[in-house]
């Protein structure tokens, strides 16, 4: 006999992948969402741990819920994250260390990980629904025609590798027509507008809700990690450093460049940055100008990692990528370094949020601001290049899927909106290449190809052990660059190197079971992110390297989120709601804190101690001359003697004061300097026994000191007292400068 299917069947055969053919009645009463869910949660501890024989007995007979039963936790996704952990453990740095034993235990943590998620245990967040949005193909002529010829002009004037007052001016009409031509729906200076007046009406009526609270809290942690002792660590600069002051001190002297060439070519960005800081803060030359400049930039990378993670999940799942990104040593040490390295993720996170979320809607002005981040980003650090092909591929994946049934038209018009705007603004850099294609991809080709020398190997196998090399670089080894990284170390603390393993094995299984493009996208652009690092094919010592891949920490940041906020909410399903977010909350405080303190390790004291062993002083041999300097009424007589291997010299000068000024003096030359009355100094290696010959040779009255170094790297200072004529005499005893 046939039976009408309940409500109960309906739910069985949802997760069972067959929904039953509801047949059609005369009144359906749907049941709210918020009882559905009840519905399927109630289905799912039926399933998972038995039936629920006290719910079929009296109300009556219904014993008192114990606390076991209250409490009932995912034991078996708690064990896959102590093995995952444990694994991560043993292949910490140390004597004869080996990775045998972690690769077995990440193994059966990925075996535990999949079984609890294939039984629906783990309970990833799930990702936004998407939008139906009815492409209009409609655009504002009237912008467009004057876009068109605003963007030749301004490619016709931005020749010369020189900005002016004129075609930065075409240049940007035209990046703000085409915007408006293409914008659909209301112009968004007009809603920001009515906004910010909605909000200046007094009086405010201020309300701080839990979340609001803990946001603020994650944000002071986070930014305690980015500036604390940003002054002292790291504490030298190196050679790029010099190179990046130069341009620094070209900007504020007139010579606006779109392409900066020195030392292999470098995009504008940074350079124009710190010369406004420079300008406004009146810091100098100096390393702590670059710093702020490069922290401020990490920083404003996690709001868009935050607005990935709500895109990809939930806000929960933002939060927590923001926090493991803002404490974590990667991001930190990339940042801290003053180089142009932070600009490659603050660019990839803007565009992947806006490509994803235009994806999920295919509304147009998504696409318009993933186009601008893109564009813009093309002028920030070199490896952002590889970001157009990963567009272009989260695109693809995209229109492979079946979510983009219907919507692959509207896609691809976006995808070409997107390339417009953002080839409008790459066109400063654009009418480089042209004119300088030499100049625009050395820094690219000479660590790709041949142009410094030959590959040592077949380029398959380099690229294949590159890749793979990269790949565990998380858990094993980082490289061997030690301006931006602990050498041979794993690039993530304990705790996120584990989630982040658990993290992509869940999310490889419910793309195995659902097929949701985000996941594959969000699995593929590690790889692609990191291909700036990978394609090292001539140098492959220099493969993994924390810089040139760091655009993909943002989606590894998401992943290791997505796996601790999967637990979170399997506690709270399998728990009472209080005593469940409790719990989950206080398992994420205790990781995150654990996290915390080994990256605070990492920091400040693992970095902070490679940093100063690999660098050279010049900080305190800037001090010497500067010194040196107050006491005789000018520096025009202090020198520093090159060596082999040794200090830059033109670091000397910046850290004593004098940006463009190099302090060095060849040995050949130094006799050139007997004529001069005054009082000399000469700072001089310790090793560099064959010059302090010549020193005592030519000035015999001199004498020689050694400057004990903070550090442990001493140097010699020989001072010679001043009116020594070319006899050799001396009136008056010799006052040492520096005892």
């Amino acid at each position: 006999m046939n039976r009408e299917p309940t409500v109960l069947d309906y739910i069985k055969s949802l997760f069972k992948g067959k929904p039953l053919q509801i047949p059609p009645s005369q009144e359906i009463v749907h049941p709210p969402p918020q009882a559905e869910e009840e519905a399927q949660e109630i289905y799912l501890e039926q399933t998972q741990d038995g039936p629920d024989i006290a719910a079929e007995q009296p109300a009556a007979q219904a014993k008192p819920e114990t606390l076991a039963a209250r409490l009932r936790l995912p034991w078996l996704s708690f064990l896959a994250l102590f093995i995952a952990l444990v694994a991560q453990v043993s292949l910490q740095p140390r004597a004869n260390r080996s990775w045998v034993a972690g690769l077995i235990l990440y193994l059966l943590a990925g075996a535990l990980v999949v079984w609890s998620a294939w039984k629906g245990e783990w309970h990833i967040a799930e990702l936004p629904e998407a939008e139906e949005h009815v492409e209009d193909y409609r655009l504002r002529a009237r912008w467009l025609y004057i876009s068109l010829p605003l963007s030749l002009a301004a490619f016709l004037t931005l020749g010369g590798n020189h900005f002016t007052t004129l075609n930065v001016l075409l240049w940007l009409l035209a990046v703000i027509t085409t915007i408006l031509a293409f914008w659909q729906g209301e112009l968004p200076f007009r809603g920001w507008w009515r906004w910010l007046k909605d909000h200046s009406r007094l009086p405010w009526r201020p309300s701080i809700s839990g979340w609001a609270l803990l946001v603020a809290v994650s944000a002071i942690v986070v930014v305690f990690f980015r500036v604390y002792r940003l002054s002292q660590v790291p504490p030298e600069m190196v050679s790029d450093h010099a190179e990046k002051l130069l341009d620094i001190w070209d900007v504020l002297h007139g010579q606006t460049s779109i392409f900066f060439p020195r030392n292999t070519g470098r995009e504008a960005i940074q350079m124009y940055l710190t010369a406004g800081i420079i300008d406004v803060l009146h810091t100098g030359y100096t390393y702590i100008s670059l710093k702020i400049g490069t922290v401020f930039i990490g920083l404003l990378t996690l709001p868009y990692l935050y607005l990935l993670g709500k895109e990809l999940g939930n806000r929960r799942v933002g939060l927590l990528a923001a926090i493991f990104a803002g404490i974590a040593y990667w991001p930190n040490v990339i940042s801290r370094v003053g180089l142009r390295f932070p600009l490659y993720p603050l660019f990839v996170a803007p565009a992947l949020y806006y490509l994803i979320r235009g994806l999920r809607s295919s509304r147009r002005n998504d696409f318009i601001l993933a186009g601008v981040a893109l564009g813009i980003g093309l002028h920030g650090y070199t490896p952002i290049r590889i970001l157009p092909v990963v567009i272009v591929i989260g695109i693809g994946v995209y229109l492979l899927h079946r979510q983009a049934k219907g919507k692959r038209l509207p896609v691809i018009s976006g995808l070409l909106v997107l390339v417009l705007i953002s080839l409008i603004l790459f066109l400063p850099l654009l009418r480089f290449a042209l004119e300088y294609p030499t100049l625009f991809d050395l820094r690219a080709f000479s660590r790709l190809g041949t142009t410094e020398r030959p590959l040592p190997g077949s380029a398959l196998l380099i690229f294949l052990k590159n890749l793979w090399n990269a790949s565990v670089m998380f858990f094993w080894s980082d490289g061997q660059i030690w301006v931006h990284s602990v050498t041979n170390s794993p690039a993530l603390d304990i705790i996120s190197a584990g989630l982040y393993f658990l993290g992509v094995v869940l999310l490889l299984v419910r793309y195995i079971r659902q097929r949701t493009w985000q996941d594959l996208f969000l699995l593929l652009s590690v790889p692609l992110l990191m291909m700036p690092s990978i394609l090292s094919l001539a140098f492959p010592d220099e493969n993994p390297a924390l810089n040139r891949a760091a655009g993909a920490f943002i989606p590894v940041f998401l992943i290791v989120a997505i796996a601790l906020d999967g637990l979170m909410n399997t506690i709270e399903r399998r728990t009472s709601n209080q005593a469940g977010g409790r719990i989950a909350w206080g398992i994420a405080a205790i990781l995150v804190i654990i996290s915390g303190l080994q990256n605070y390790d990492l920091v400040f004291n693992q970095y902070q101690r490679a940093y100063e062993l690999s660098s050279w002083n010049t900080s305190e041999m800037g001090k010497v001359i500067h010194d040196f300097g107050n006491l005789y009424g000018s520096t025009d007589t202090a020198y520093v003697v090159p060596y082999p291997y040794w200090v830059d010299t033109r670091l000397v000068g910046m850290n004593a004061g004098f940006p463009t000024r190099d302090f060095a003096i060849p040995p050949n030359q130094i006799s050139l300097t007997l004529n001069d009355p005054r009082a000399k100094m000469f700072l001089v290696n310790s090793d560099d026994v064959d010059d302090l010959a010549l020193l005592r040779q030519l000035f015999p009255q001199g004498a020689v000191s050694t400057y004990a170094s903070k550090i442990g790297k001493n140097f010699e200072i020989y001072l010679v007292p001043a009116a020594v004529s070319i006899s050799g005499s001396v009136p008056g005893s010799v006052k040492m400068l520096f005892p």
